[in-house]
């Protein structure tokens, strides 16, 4: 089966909430420093999008890659600013980078209805 990760994104929030439920603490507390990327700082929060996004695509976290497209996207990261940032995950980390790669294109264009 095909993921489609606009769906997937809304799959993982919804299951964060339910760990959240479960344990309170822990996830206030990992909210809390997310919240640190939408504030401006010395980088704008599409620019700490873009750093997650390739972060994401290094690490293989299909459900990373899927939120942090989606707020890049919110960020008003354009469609070459997203390839180019996957371009740098793949540089900086080699062939698994660049199956993953593929992935993040693939959640742009569900992201994008394409």
């Amino acid at each position: 089966m095909e993921t489609n990760y606009k769906e997937l994104d809304e799959k993982v929030n919804s299951l964060l909430m339910e760990f959240g439920e479960k344990n309170p603490g822990i996830i206030k507390g990992f909210m809390q420093m997310h919240k640190t990327m939408d504030d401006e700082g010395a980088l704008s929060p599409k620019i700490k999008e873009l750093i997650s996004l390739s972060i994401a695509v290094v690490v293989k976290c299909e459900g990373c890659v899927a939120h942090h497209m989606n707020k890049a996207l919110d960020c008003g990261a354009s469609h070459a600013e997203i390839v180019e940032a996957i371009g740098v995950s793949v540089c900086m980390g080699g062939g698994p980078a660049l199956v993953y790669a593929s992935i993040a294109v693939k959640a742009l264009s569900d992201f994008e209805g394409k």
